[in-house]
């Protein structure tokens, strides 16, 4: 029986014969069909994957090398670009949407032969923390299914964690990669803005959105973002510094300098068991010869209202294209004028969530109000960026909690939506000011749920956070071992 580890091993595997990509395809199409009520894709791309891996096997038995990504299986998101294949957001505004073009960060792994399984539900144009708010129905948690997944990039998380994939892709606006990865007790990598190309990506936010990598282990996401960062002349906000190679491999014996704010710790909504075992990590750290410091930081009250405003700021925008004319949902209902048929194509179209952001992004960007709200949170922002490549130029990384609590039951975030947007408090910070973030799955709380530890590294270091993730595993592990 097929058992999967990691892409290294699985490529001996394929090298010594012991397996096939056609054997480890059908393995995990059998696991979809098998956790088909998780709910977790829209789409299987069977019949193509099948041929795709049937054709890899040939060019490998007939002596061609195999690429970085032979045969290893994907799942993406349903806000990612692949040309012939149905693309949605999860709406029903999109619905029977045939994407025309792939994105550039897929096409890249596919250029290294990999095999793309399907596509993965997600919260309605990736706005929401619980993959509820889908045309497509909630995901439910593998480990627990009264429990969500997280959010918006639920199915692609439950894809990884439920073994239906080998890694997945999602997308991260204020951390939708990492908090879903935090819940479901898997890896989740959101690199800094502009690290990997948007193009291909559906816009929520443009200045915040970034794809993003589930995985089970860390070589796997630090292989993919490798080859994810090829630079792309069709997205203009990617970085110019060429990123090299990812490797986890430290100086021997190297220390970190790392902090984390206090307010994140004293929070009033944070589990007291995750701020248990987070103060024991630093304990840990510090044993090790790291050194870890506490900070003040004083504008973390700010941060989700300002998020929240800015964003919502640029989805009224991007979504104003969708307007069924010229592709999407159509209302049956005979409009009189041009605003009525637009009105009943986006009442019908969109969901209640994105229909509440869109509302309150054309607010805040309206007369009367642009200076009161937009001008400010744009203000606070700046703030942000500002202190914090002033806490980077004295430490190597930031560490914090994922989010307040473990996953919540299905239902919870639907009946008080402001108490679910205020538990994005530790994820939207790295949104804000565009710097590298991972959730690395190191605890488990009482009740039997993972949680995470985030980490934080400068914009344009995502070899530091690989380093120090490696290290914090590797913490865990001897920790493990020797309790």
């Amino acid at each position: 029986m097929f058992e999967f580890t990691n892409i290294q091993d699985y490529h001996a595997q394929l090298y010594n014969q012991t397996i096939t990509c056609t054997k480890a395809l059908q393995h995990y199409l059998q696991k979809i069909k098998q956790h088909k009520k998780l709910n977790a894709f829209v789409e299987v791309y069977e019949e193509e994957a099948l041929e795709k891996a049937a054709h890899l096997d040939t060019e490998r038995k007939s002596g061609k090398p195999m690429k970085r990504m032979h045969g290893v299986i994907v799942a993406i998101k349903d806000v990612i670009s692949f040309r012939g294949h149905q693309l949605t957001a999860a709406s029903a505004i999109l619905k029977n949407f045939e994407a025309i073009y792939t994105a550039t960060a897929l096409q890249y792994l596919i250029d290294e032969e990999a095999i793309i399984i399907g596509n993965c539900n997600c919260d309605e144009f990736a706005m929401g923390s619980s993959n509820e708010n889908s045309h497509y129905g909630p995901v439910l948690n593998a480990l627990d299914e009264s429990r969500v997944p997280g959010g918006s990039s639920g199915g692609s998380a439950v894809a990884v964690q439920a073994g239906m994939c080998m890694i997945s892709l999602g997308s991260d606006t204020g951390g939708s990669v990492r908090q879903p990865a935090g819940f479901c007790g898997i890896i989740g990598i959101k690199p800094g803005y502009g690290r990997i190309s948007r193009y291909g990506l559906i816009a929520y936010a443009s200045s915040f959105d970034q794809i993003g990598i589930f995985s089970t282990n860390l070589p796997d996401a630090a292989l993919a973002l490798e080859i994810m960062s090829r630079p792309d002349i069709r997205d203009s906000t990617m970085m110019k510094n060429d990123p090299g190679t990812f490797s986890l491999k430290a100086e021997a014996g190297k220390k970190y300098t790392i902090c984390y704010f206090k307010e994140t710790l004293e929070h009033a909504g944070l589990d007291p068991e995750i701020k248990k075992s987070i103060e024991k990590l630093i304990d840990q750290l510090r044993a090790n010869g790291n050194s870890v410091e506490e900070l003040s930081f004083d504008l973390l009250p700010y941060i989700v209202p300002a998020y929240y405003v800015l964003t919502t700021a640029e989805a009224s925008s991007n979504l104003g294209r969708y307007d069924g004319i010229r592709y999407g949902y159509r209302s049956k209902i005979e409009a009189e004028n041009i605003e009525d048929f637009y009105c009943n194509n986006r009442t019908e179209g969109f969901g209640p969530e994105v229909k509440r952001r869109i509302m309150l992004g054309s607010f805040v960007l309206s007369s009367g109000y642009y200076d009161a709200y937009y001008a400010k949170a744009q203000k606070i922002r700046n703030k942000l960026v500002q202190q914090i490549e002033g806490i980077f130029s004295n430490y190597d990384s930031i560490i914090m909690p994922v989010s307040p609590g473990t996953a919540f039951e299905l239902g919870k975030g639907k009946n008080d939506p402001v108490a679910t947007y205020l538990a994005d408090i530790y994820t939207v910070f790295a949104n804000l000011t565009a710097i590298p973030a991972i959730a690395l799955p190191l605890f488990s709380h009482s009740n039997n749920l993972p949680y995470g530890l985030q980490v934080m590294t400068k914009r344009g270091n995502e070899l530091t956070l690989l380093q120090i993730s490696e290290m914090l595993m590797q913490l865990k592990s001897k920790a493990s071992v020797s309790s």
